[in-house]
């Protein structure tokens, strides 16, 4: 995901570097410096438009700060569904080349397979260290009587092996919180937000009073904390021979193996090269008789994803093809409006100019300036206040899907924005700037004489 966006990468370096709300400044103040400078360079090198340009946008200051605040208002907004779709988009999306293919239960949500399945899987790769990994999932809550989010919490049991090497975006992670939760099998991982929430810290011990695995009770210490990212902020991952050692022990202490003991693993996760290893690995895997009881499948994550998402496809698709045009055409639509009036208001001053000399094409470039500095001041306001609101203050915008816990406003919007804000008033002025520069003097000065 990191390298999908061209902005990200950077600044996801800055955040580790200096943390994320003082990296927020740094990003907010270096958009607003580098607008700054092109607006001086485009001051001295066209002096005479941005002049004409900046005192009529004074001149008309109400006018011109409600256009700007309509285009902040939808440029956040198309702003924060376009940071919603990107990623989403980018997860559905089918990759041809170092990609995942999830192995799952063929006929049963959720996933729950026998943990005899986990060996042979993991060894349909090349390499079982770095390209495979097994998710089980063990929730619950750190106080047995008084249940509330504050106090849930939901775990990854995988290997902590693979977590810098399969869980995307975590290569960033310490390898000596990595090699603490190996050599402790109670140790666990918690995302920084969760945390706050639990009103833990690192070293803390606790007891989780399990929802899916009954009188599985665990006690864990949490040996450290995930890098600062949106997506794992609310996530937490705990060493699964643990929970298997526990199943284990529930069934010498009463006789009788747990509910849960024979189908504890939920999902396999298989790295391959290109598509015609999946294709390969999928025809093997759901062809072979040792994974028959239940039968399996194999799809790519994108293709998971896209499955989950299923009953969301006629809103998203409304949302992509129906929402987002419709807010870009009020945008235009409002910045006609406002620049028509103000044309109507200086059709003497346009006759003035071209007595002085002016020709046409300068009075439409005059027009034009004026929306185009309108739309993209607008859109760079907007998309400030959407990282530093969104990314900086609350860390990401909470949605319910297991693969992706949290929604971010990226760096990106500094680009987004201005060009979103640009494009809407230039269409919304064109027609404005041509009847500017089809003013007729002789009309305009027979009306006031």
């Amino acid at each position: 995901m990191q390298y999908l966006l061209p902005l990200y990468p950077l600044v996801h370096k800055l955040e580790d570097a200096v943390g994320p709300k003082v990296a927020t400044l740094i990003v907010i103040g270096a958009a607003f410096g580098i607008v700054l400078g092109l607006l001086l360079l485009a001051r001295i090198l066209f002096a005479n438009y941005t002049t004409f340009v900046l005192k009529s946008m004074r001149r008309n200051f109400l006018r011109t700060t409600l256009a700007c605040l309509a285009v902040m208002v939808l440029t956040f907004v198309v702003t924060l569904i376009w940071s919603f779709l990107v990623p989403l988009d980018w997860a559905m999306t089918e990759r041809t080349k170092d990609f995942k293919m999830i192995v799952s239960e063929r006929l049963q949500v959720p996933s729950q397979m026998p943990v005899a399945y986990m060996s042979p899987l993991e060894n349909e790769v090349a390499d079982p260290q770095k390209d495979s990994m097994t998710w089980s999932f063990y929730g619950g809550f750190t106080d047995k009587e008084k249940r509330t989010f504050e106090n849930i919490i939901f775990f990854f049991a995988m290997e902590a092996t693979k977590l810098r090497t399969m869980m995307d975006e975590l290569e960033s992670l310490d390898q000596k919180i990595v090699d603490a939760m190996v050599a402790n099998p109670q140790g666990c991982i918690i995302g920084q937000d969760r945390l706050k929430k639990m009103q833990k810290q690192v070293g803390d011990r606790f007891k989780v009073y399990s929802l899916n695995y009954k009188d599985i009770d665990l006690e864990f210490e949490i040996v450290g904390t995930f890098p600062q990212n949106p997506r794992y902020n609310q996530s937490a991952v705990m060493n699964r021979k643990y929970l298997y050692d526990a199943l284990d022990q529930y069934a010498l202490n009463n006789k009788k193996k747990h509910p849960m003991a024979e189908k504890p693993l939920n999902l396999v996760w298989l790295r391959v090269a290109d598509s015609e290893t999946f294709g390969r690995l999928g025809n093997e895997i759901m062809s072979s008789p040792e994974f028959t009881s239940p039968f399996v499948k194999s799809e790519t994550a994108a293709s998971g994803i896209s499955t989950f998402l299923e009953p969301f496809k006629d809103i998203l698709n409304g949302i992509k093809f129906g929402l987002v045009p419709a807010l870009l055409i009020i945008m235009s639509l409002v910045m006609a409006m406002a620049i028509s009036i103000n044309v109507r208001e200086r059709r003497t001053e346009m006759a003035v100019l071209k007595v002085l000399g002016f020709t046409p094409g300068r009075i439409t470039a005059i027009v034009l300036g004026e929306a185009l500095l309108i739309g993209g001041a607008a859109g760079l306001l907007s998309a400030a206040l959407s990282y530093g609101l969104i990314h900086g203050l609350i860390g990401g915008i909470a949605f319910p899907i297991v693969f992706f816990a949290v929604f971010d406003i990226f760096p990106d919007a500094f680009w987004w924005g201005p060009v979103l804000g640009c494009l809407t008033t230039l269409a919304g002025s064109i027609l404005p700037a041509l009847s500017a520069r089809s003013v007729k003097v002789s009309e305009v000065f027979a009306k006031i004489a």
